[in-house]
């Protein structure tokens, strides 16, 4: 796609759950519960949401490291149990509609790169009518999971985009990390699994506490 005068990022990535997808809640239950099943302790809430993100393998096992790795394949059957429970319970955040309407209207590629599968992906893009609004997508089941580049890169390559014509948007430092590797640009938003805290040493072009923020700075700068 041919750089314009009016746009600076001609594909912007976006994660999806805290990013787009008001789920963080319900993951960090989830996680907690198939820990309990299996016989693990517990994890906190903190600790739960910290892995948001990652692939499902790689998340569970950091979550529980008291559950043994003959255990994680039923750990993960017993996440995506308490999950599926409630995934229909789960909506955009406000205001991500206008937003992604606003940048597509201006031209812009818009894609997913998250830790979901696929199939979870499929589902979750179906149930809020957001088929057609995204020109690519990546999720961790088909490509290496956060932090590695490669699910950026495939997605610049499927679209012919340069890295310095590329944004990442995501709510945790997985996201940032995994930018930062693809030699993208990157924006934290505050409002999902991670604190900001740890935002600023990634270097994000900046961080969003709010979708209404995140609007605004995409309107003005991306």
């Amino acid at each position: 796609m041919p750089a314009t005068l009016s746009r600076r990022f001609d594909l912007i990535a976006f994660d999806w759950d805290g990013t787009l997808f008001d789920s963080t809640a319900i993951i960090t239950r989830s996680i907690q519960e198939a820990v309990v099943d299996v016989g693990g302790a517990r994890p906190t809430s903190e600790a739960a949401a910290w892995v948001i993100g990652m692939a499902l393998p790689q998340a569970l096992a950091h979550a529980a490291p008291d559950v043994p790795r003959e255990k994680y394949q039923e750990l993960a059957l017993r996440y995506r149990y308490h999950y599926l429970q409630h995934q229909d319970d789960i909506s955009l955040f406000d205001g991500v509609l206008p937003l992604l309407d606003m940048l597509k209207a201006r031209g812009h590629l818009l894609t997913v790169a998250t830790g979901k599968s696929r199939r979870g992906l499929d589902h979750v893009l179906q149930a809020v009518q957001l088929r057609g609004m995204f020109d690519a997508s990546r999720t961790a089941d088909e490509t290496a999971g956060k932090p590695h580049p490669l699910m950026l890169h495939e997605l610049m390559a499927e679209l012919d985009v340069a890295p310095e014509r590329t944004l990442m948007i995501g709510d945790t430092t997985h996201d940032l990390e995994m930018a930062r590797a693809a030699g993208c640009a990157s924006v934290g938003v505050g409002y999902g699994a991670h604190s900001i805290d740890g935002f600023a040493a990634l270097a994000p072009r900046f961080i969003a506490r709010s979708v209404g923020e995140l609007h605004q700075w995409l309107q003005e700068h991306a």
